[in-house]
């Protein structure tokens, strides 16, 4: 897979009642281990990156539990010209699984959410969901 102009962005929301910490390890548990840079403010949390290794985990666990199709759905309906949205739960990243969501209202604490901007946005979709 290609990377060059690849432009990660996760983002959460922070509620007053949540610990940031343990919204930050949720979204570190989708994100994995590569580089990025991070930013705290008074009730969110946004990780940016250009590296693919940073949804390289998202790839293994849409392979591994056999939601390509469903993933490639939301993916096709979300892409507006070279970007693409996606949704996780945030609950279930906190204990490490990657859940795919198709609307704002299936992560009752707010989903971590996924921006990706890409020069050869098909090529990326194919790659998160076919290989």
């Amino acid at each position: 897979m290609e990377t060059d102009q690849l432009r990660l962005r996760f983002s959460a929301t922070v509620s007053p009642s949540e610990d940031p910490r343990k919204v930050l390890a949720a979204m570190k548990n989708i994100v994995g281990d590569c580089d990025f840079h991070l930013e705290e403010a008074a009730g969110s949390i946004e990780i940016s990156s250009s590296s693919i290794r940073c949804i390289q985990k998202v790839h293994d666990q849409l392979r591994d539990r056999h939601v390509r199709d469903a993933a490639r759905r939301l993916l096709l309906r979300s892409q507006d010209g070279d970007s693409l949205r996606l949704l996780f739960n945030r609950q279930a990243a906190a204990a490490g699984v990657i859940v795919v969501c198709a609307s704002e209202l299936e992560s009752p604490l707010g989903p971590i959410v996924l921006e990706i901007q890409a020069a050869k946005v098909q090529e990326l979709i194919d790659w998160l969901t076919t290989h």
